[in-house]
């Protein structure tokens, strides 16, 4: 059973080299997908020079910032056409402990989707400013309150889909970016009546390199859940 750990950059120069080579040391049947958006401070770069001697390591390079949903989508695509059975996301800034990454496969064998939770078991998150942390936390709930969706961390980036969860999705119709997208895959996930499990994780603000947040990312996210919920009323989701 391979996995794919598909994980965007945009100037990761600094983490890059270090987060292939814990995620790669986890397992003999564990591959990674890099997808770089044309980083200036030669990220893609660093990653053909490691693909030189790692066949394990594959690297997707797109033109220009193009957004985490679509680089995640392309990543998607990959896997399938490649014959991957799990599929995870995973940032690049050590924010996900790649000690964690054994323990969402296995937990995927029993599920069809596992995320890495920051608040399944109380809030588990290092190093964010207080007003940060805020925002997230209920930011979480108000996902919950307005889609029903029964996940406690619905933007959480960290998280592992079977193969059949991704084929059953249209992924040329996912419409959103950012926070947004991991909570349309979230919710297109649960409508069809996969199973979904939360296991609780430690989340490390980045210690290199500079966060890709910004307040559109955040506005995305609000209005969305209200979107996907008119499209699900309408039955246009499904």
């Amino acid at each position: 059973m391979k996995t794919l750990v598909i994980i965007p950059t945009y100037n990761e120069i600094e983490n890059i080299e270090r987060i292939i080579e814990l995620v790669l040391s986890k397992g003999e049947d564990i591959h990674i997908l890099v997808l770089d958006d044309n980083s200036p401070d030669g990220t893609a770069l660093r990653v053909k020079f490691i693909q030189s001697s790692e066949p394990r390591l594959h690297l997707i390079e797109r033109p220009r910032k193009m957004g985490l949903g679509s680089a995640y989508v392309a990543g998607f695509k990959f896997a399938l056409k490649n014959g991957y059975d799990y599929i995870m996301e995973m940032d690049a800034d050590f924010s996900h402990n790649p000690d964690d990454v054994p323990r969402l496969i296995a937990a995927a064998q029993n599920k069809d989707l596992v995320i890495g939770s920051r608040y399944s078991n109380g809030v588990n998150i290092i190093n964010w400013p207080f007003r940060r942390l805020l925002i997230s936390y209920f930011a979480s709930k108000y996902v919950r309150m307005i889609t029903g969706m029964p996940i406690k961390d619905p933007t959480g980036g960290y998280k592992c889909f079977h193969r059949r969860v991704l084929e059953s999705i249209n992924l040329d119709k996912i419409l959103s970016d950012g926070y947004a997208f991991q909570i349309e895959m979230n919710f297109r996930t649960w409508v069809k009546g996969f199973r979904i499990q939360e296991i609780p994780i430690v989340f490390t603000e980045r210690l290199n390199g500079v966060s890709k947040m910004s307040r559109h990312i955040v506005w995305e996210a609000a209005w969305m859940v209200w979107h996907l919920q008119i499209l699900k009323l309408f039955r246009l989701i499904k």
